[in-house]
């Protein structure tokens, strides 16, 4: 008779593992930013981005980069459009393209997207390797009153201290 020691041990490390998520905080933490221009009426001039925001939501992040990127060429202090275009390219795995991206807005006039910056650049330092910069950046979100992306940078700050 068998004894069912091994298989029960078995079946309880795969949930243990299927409990824990992904090993990697960078998959563990990064969120595509909101689609706010998916909801918008098509027309001629805008089928193309409805098109490429229709395969961001559907996760082909990849699929949406060019069409996001001839957006901004178009328009280049179209925020929300380089915020999803950040949002893009970090999804992919380009951290450091979606830091420049980043960058323009934060040193844009107007603040509308600054707070998503800073969680992106985050996101972005964490992404990269960058797991200090990370934790300090995060630290600072979390250390302020109030901020849009505070309880995820807790939930960063709690990741990368254990």
């Amino acid at each position: 008779m068998r004894h069912p020691a091994p298989l029960l041990l078995l079946l309880l490390l795969m949930v243990l593992a299927a409990c824990t998520g992904p090993a990697d905080p960078c998959t563990r933490h990064y969120e595509p930013f909101p689609d706010l221009i998916g909801g918008r009426a098509r027309t001629a001039q805008n089928a193309a981005l409805l098109d490429a925001m229709a395969r961001y939501n559907a996760g082909d992040l990849t699929a949406a980069i060019p069409v996001l990127e001839a957006e901004l060429h178009d328009a280049p202090n179209e925020e929300q459009v380089r915020m999803l275009l950040a949002s893009a390219l970090l999804g992919a795995g380009r951290p450091y393209d979606a830091e420049l991206q980043l960058d323009f807005i934060e040193t844009s006039a107007r603040n509308d997207y600054d707070e998503a910056a800073a969680w992106y650049t985050v996101l972005c330092w964490l992404c990269s390797g960058q797991h200090d910069r990370a934790l300090e950046g995060a630290r600072a979100i979390a250390a302020r009153p109030r901020h849009a992306y505070k309880s995820k940078a807790e939930a960063l700050v709690k990741d990368l201290s254990r």
